[in-house]
């Protein structure tokens, strides 16, 4: 239900802006980076900065900042999305969230055991495992918004709900596979923190300043633990409360003020510190390495024959109806487009992996993946829907 107090703010124009500005982003990093200010911008990210308050202090480079920092608040708005969406959203009942659980399960294990198989005998590569299996909310959704009435609308919700479960899962195995030599201490500290938050939901406080203190707090304790700070701006967005006070609540007024910064400060500033692939030298030989070739199989292949296949499944076996307005042909396009992996992939791979080289490695497959599953997905949508159009005129 819309609340009728915000002002009105249209989801698939801010999807697809969203979508223009990651586009733009990513392109410039290329350019930057095969550019002869590829030193400067490799020397910018490093550049060191950092925050101290007497004795307490934090000291990172420019890249850690955006990406312990900057998508903090990306997750925020994630863990935002994840509460409006279950409690009265596209996964508030079983029959609504059935398809899109389903089809973003399959097409979370199937390219991480297509890149699994590609990488088996590589102890170090297969820390990778879960680079191919996020979608890219803002490139995904921002191609369904291009499309237009291509696209059936109940499709569109079913890849914004899939998409969501995607990022739930991812932030599972961020916490459970990718976190460091852990501080107990610190972690115990970060408890508080999250405690303080469910605290501040039961008593539905509606202050943000009290989630905000209470988060940076949390925030600083979990980045210390050895746990992915990214985590804690999960716990502030699953805490804020959705109940009405005069038409309002405080997730919706937070969530509608943040998707605009995500979209077009935050989500294009970590492109464009994290898409510099240097080009010079590329070859076929280098895409087929062991793990640009699982990442590009497991977003292209693996997450169409996970999510189609599994909804297919789904659907045939009666656990879940075909979205109104929908075809086997817009459901597999569908199916396709969840191959865009960018933002999430390309995070999880910096948590992955430390070694430059390989990082050049995932960025390459993440963004050859990502190209083919949009230009494809795009053909297929744009051919079924003006089948369509072709069946109706006959009728």
């Amino acid at each position: 239900m819309s609340n009728p107090m915000l002002p009105v703010q249209d989801p698939d124009k801010t999807a697809l802006y969203g979508g223009i500005m990651l586009g733009i982003a990513t392109v410039a990093a290329l350019i930057v980076a095969n550019s002869p200010l590829g030193h400067q911008y490799e020397a910018l990210l490093r550049t060191t900065g950092e925050v101290r308050i007497g004795s307490i202090g934090l000291s990172k480079s420019l890249d850690h900042w955006i990406n312990d920092g900057l998508m903090a608040i990306f997750f925020l708005l994630v863990g935002l999305e994840i509460k409006h969406e279950a409690v009265e959203g596209a996964l508030a009942s079983v029959k609504q969230a059935a398809l899109p659980v389903i089809a973003a399960v399959g097409g979370f294990i199937t390219p991480a055991a297509i890149f699994a198989a590609v990488n088996w005998d590589n102890a170090e590569a297969l820390r990778g495992w879960a680079v191919p299996a996020a979608t890219d909310i803002a490139f995904a959704l921002g191609a369904c918004a291009m499309l237009g009435r291509k696209v059936p609308a109940s499709l569109r919700a079913f890849l914004l709900a899939l998409a969501i479960i995607d990022d739930l899962m991812a932030i599972v195995v961020i916490a459970i596979f990718y976190t460091a030599d852990l501080s107990v201490m610190a972690l115990a500290l970060g408890g508080i923190g999250v405690a303080a938050l469910i605290v501040l939901n039961r008593l539905d406080v509606q202050r943000p300043a009290f989630y905000l203190i209470v988060g940076l707090f949390t925030w600083v304790c979990v980045l210390k633990s050895g746990v992915h700070a990214t985590l804690a701006g999960v716990a502030v967005g699953l805490a804020m409360p959705l109940t009405r006070h005069g038409g309002r609540s405080l997730l919706e007024d937070t969530e509608h003020a943040l998707k605009p910064w995500v979209g077009y400060a935050i989500v294009p500033i970590f492109a464009f510190a994290n898409a510099g692939v240097p080009l010079a030298g590329l070859t076929f030989s280098k895409l087929a390495a062991p793990v640009p070739l699982g990442i590009i199989a497991g977003l292209f292949l693996g997450k169409q024959f996970g999510v189609f296949g599994a909804s297919l499944l789904a659907i045939r076996l009666g656990l879940a109806a075909m979205p109104e307005g929908a075809t086997v042909a817009k459901l597999y396009g569908m199916a396709v487009l969840t191959g865009i992996g960018f933002t999430m992939s390309l995070f999880i791979g910096t948590l992955a992996f430390d070694d430059e080289a390989v990082l050049t490695q995932v960025r390459l497959g993440v963004l050859v993946a990502s190209l083919l599953s949009g230009i494809a997905a795009s053909l297929i949508l744009s051919a079924a829907g003006r089948s369509n159009i072709a069946s109706g005129a006959t009728h």
